[in-house]
């Protein structure tokens, strides 16, 4: 059987679709070629505009649509690999850790192919950070909006781009997206200032070398454990194996880098020695930019700096720094990559690091400014939870509002909402959102010193308010003008975070701390938002026969859920 990719209008043949991504990225003409003379930025790489959208477009509420289509097949396997020299079991997509990039233009679909060839488990994949207007059922998150795809099964996932920039996809079933199902997406369009080349993925993860579900009864009974390594791009050394990720600079130009944090339970620092960082984007959203030696990159956030090759030739250290205030790792000062210059010999650098101050915060939200400037609203409705930790038959649970979060692989809370008689539990934390378009406010408070990286799925939020040591005061201390807008931002520790979105986009959402550890235990919620709207987006048809597949295999196979659900 042969399958068949339009990329950029050309029609590419994939002998064996299991293991072939997607014939090479090489732009739309139906955009990248129609730069207006209005264009701030000379260079293809970095247009202000793009067609007949630019960088000023409010792509919440429109977006290009070129009409390409990127297709790709992804087989998630086990197989035995070795990262830093180590060898150990891992999952994987298409045998390798990162999986392959997912390269779009931004107005593009996307279509992802995916087959569960893994033995024991079952799989979903989340598109982090993609909004999926309108297209709940494809966010990909088991027992939320599908069932597990079962071994030997296989789904496709579609969406359109309908933001720009870098992102990253990742297994939503249990801890598994850890042991290597994840890789990076690179969305294409304006950037808020000029440069000469995209050095596309810089993707950042903590690694260990046992597996995450051999060690969840140690993190849910004893803490977290400590991480063997870090990865850069999936690589590094450990002892006497491994190797380093490597990249080179030609002087005087300037590139753009795309740092993605795909761990488990590490903040990391992100720098290259005596170079300046220029951030120009935050998650999804352009921002206006700032200048940093170093940034912290939370779990499941990115940032796009831009660097200039302005010192003198030679071999320069890229340090990922594990933040010790909240993580633990072994390689702690030795997670590194080396930036040569020019045609010169690789050679290990001797540079010293830049100083930074070890903490577990975002950039302050001064530095954080969006390009396109939006307001928010009152709130309409204003959940406040209050976030706790329980034991429950001597496991760590977490708690919002007294309950920990349990869904069902089986019976998925789409497919819950698509009957009128459905009984939601406590412990399935549903936050209702029927109003069209009303301004939700959710602020989540902790008394424990700890900081947490909350995402919220099907939305990019402002965040309003952001504090550590302190009691939400109410809706005076928030920042209604233009705040930043992400769709991961740090609970800070014995603090709070207040965030707004606004009632847009039927479907049920996913909230969760991105420390996996922490959601398997339970720190989540979900919004079922315009229940009504629900049926005509969705594809109820394949909603059920995914789950008839995967209810059948987890009754023969005596398969039981241990975790939260997510």
């Amino acid at each position: 059987m042969r399958f068949f990719a339009l990329i950029s209008g050309l029609t590419a043949i994939a002998s064996s679709p299991a293991l072939v991504a997607a014939a090479p990225y090489t732009g739309s003409p139906s955009l990248s070629s129609r730069q207006s003379d209005a264009c701030e930025f000379d260079s293809a790489n970095n247009p202000s505009c793009w067609g007949n959208y630019s960088l000023s477009t409010n792509w919440y509420e429109e977006a290009p649509d070129t009409g390409v289509i990127r297709e790709y097949w992804f087989e998630l396997v086990n197989k035995t690999l070795a990262p830093d020299g180590v060898e150990r079991m891992t999952l994987s997509v298409n045998g390798s850790i990162p999986g392959p990039t997912i390269e779009a233009d931004w107005g593009d679909t996307v279509v992802i192919h995916v087959k569960n060839s893994m033995e024991n488990n079952g799989t979903s994949i989340h598109w982090h950070g993609i909004r999926q207007f309108n297209n709940t059922d494809h966010d990909g998150v088991a027992s939320i909006t599908q069932c597990p795809v079962a071994p030997g099964e296989s789904t496709t996932y579609r969406w359109r781009a309908t933001q720009y920039g870098t992102s990253w996809y990742h297994s939503h079933f249990s801890l598994q997206a850890w042991n290597g199902v994840f890789g990076g997406m690179v969305i294409r369009g304006p950037a808020s200032a000029p440069y000469d080349e995209d050095k596309d993925l810089i993707v950042l993860s903590d690694w260990f070398h046992r597996t995450t579900d051999e060690l969840y009864a140690t993190a849910s009974s004893g803490g977290p454990p400590q991480a063997q390594n870090g990865l850069i791009n999936g690589l590094n050394v450990y002892g006497d194996g491994g190797s380093r990720f490597q990249t080179s600079f030609e002087s005087g130009k300037s590139y753009r880098l795309r740092i993605v944090n795909t761990a488990i339970d590490t903040m990391f620092r992100f720098g290259i020695d005596n170079h300046t960082l220029t951030v120009i984007q935050a998650d999804l959203v352009p921002i206006t930019p700032f200048e940093t030696t170093s940034i912290n990159v939370g779990i499941g956030q990115r940032y796009d700096v831009i660097v200039k090759a302005d010192q003198e030739p030679g071999n320069y250290w890229m340090r990922s720094i594990p933040q010790i205030t909240c993580s633990s790792n072994e390689m702690a000062t030795n997670i590194k990559g080396i930036v040569t210059y020019d045609d010169l010999a690789v050679e290990e650098p001797t540079t010293e690091p830049f100083e930074y101050v070890d903490d577990c915060n975002d950039p302050a939200l001064e530095s954080l400014i969006p390009f396109v400037a939006l307001d928010a609203s009152p709130a309409d409705q204003e959940q406040v939870m209050d976030l706790g930790l329980a034991i429950v038959n001597g496991f760590f649970k977490w708690t919002l509002n007294s309950n920990t979060f349990l869904s069902d692989w089986g019976e998925p809370t789409l497919e819950k909402v698509l009957n009128p008689d459905a009984v939601f539990t406590d412990g399935e934390n549903i936050i209702t959102l029927n109003e069209t378009n009303a301004w939700t406010y959710l602020v989540i408070e902790s008394q424990l010193g700890l900081e947490h990286p909350f995402h919220l799925h099907g939305h990019d939020f402002f965040v309003l308010g952001q504090q550590a040591m302190a009691t939400f005061g109410g809706d005076s201390e928030l920042n209604l003008i233009n705040p930043m807008r992400r769709d991961v931002a740090m609970l800070p520790a014995s603090g709070y975070l207040a965030i707004a979105f606004q009632n847009d986009n039927p479907g049920v959402w996913l909230a969760h701390c991105h420390i996996g550890w922490h959601t398997s235990q339970g720190f989540a919620l979900q919004l079922v938002e315009r229940n009504s709207e629900i049926l005509a987006s969705i594809d109820a048809t394949a909603l059920a026969d995914t789950c008839s597949a995967w209810n059948t295999y987890q009754d023969a196979a005596g398969i039981e859920q241990e975790d939260s659900g997510v």
